[in-house]
């Protein structure tokens, strides 16, 4: 669509599959609790799986507590997803770019947090 000057049709199209990708993600994620032994409440609201109130946490290169997308070099010599069609750039951004990649943690602890590199920590401790 993009190609034939049918911008808002592309755009829409991208929008629908990025958000496809992140409830296939999302799908996927409660189907690992659920093998893992933990399955969500039957009573589970679509307002508390917005908000993860569920047991585990995915976490995603370049969000907060994954910051650096460098990292993302290591999972991708791991799994080669390549082999499927999903590429890494020079920028470590994935292509097709309505793709998701996470670590899935199930530790009833987990919780969502903000990482920061050595040098952000180093400067805020020196300016106190």
């Amino acid at each position: 669509a993009k190609a034939r000057g049918e911008f808002l049709i592309a755009h829409g199209l991208q929008a629908l599959a990025i958000e496809t990708a992140e409830g296939c993600a999302e799908w996927l994620h409660r189907r690992i609790r659920e093998d893992w032994g933990f399955p969500d409440a039957p009573g589970m609201t679509m307002q508390e799986r917005f908000t993860s109130r569920y047991r585990g946490k995915r976490y995603s290169f370049g969000y907060p507590a994954c910051p650096n997308l460098d990292d993302q070099a290591s999972m991708w010599t791991l799994l080669q997803p390549d082999d499927i069609g999903v590429e890494l750039t020079e920028g470590m951004m994935m292509e097709p770019e309505a793709s998701v990649s996470a670590l899935v943690f199930h530790h009833p602890d987990c919780v969502y947090f903000t990482a920061s590199d050595d040098s952000e920590a180093t400067s805020a401790a020196s300016a106190d």
